[in-house]
């Protein structure tokens, strides 16, 4: 008894096709992340009295404070809020980046790559 796969349903074709399938999502997250790394993320904490901005590989670009939040007997609050900020501009870069990978791998549609439960 042979058994027939229908043509596109499985077998070289098939395989040919999720291959390059997988190179288009590769060479899109390659470009995406190269842009993720160039774009520039900002977040302030304190009421705006800490600004700081960073690129999308992490690195500090800037670091704003307000003269008036510098108190030399309070330095705790400073390096609170210089804290705060960063772990948010932190934040921001990866929920981006994380957002934007998803729509490259959920748009493919591959088996547990953007659907969530998946793995």
């Amino acid at each position: 008894m042979k058994v027939r796969i229908p043509q596109g349903a499985g077998g070289a074709s098939g395989m040919a096709g999720m291959l390059k399938q997988a190179q288009k999502m590769q060479e899109e997250m390659a470009a995406k992340q190269e842009e993720l790394e160039t774009a520039e993320y900002e977040a302030s904490a304190g009421g705006g009295m800490v600004v700081v901005r960073m690129n999308g590989k992490k690195e500090l670009l800037s670091l704003q404070i307000e003269p008036e939040l510098v108190d030399p007997e309070d330095i705790e609050t400073l390096s609170d809020v210089i804290v705060a900020a960063v772990n948010e501009v932190i934040r921001k870069a990866e929920d981006t980046a994380n957002a934007e990978m998803q729509k490259i791998t959920g748009q493919m549609g591959l088996p547990g790559m953007g659907m969530p439960g998946m793995f």
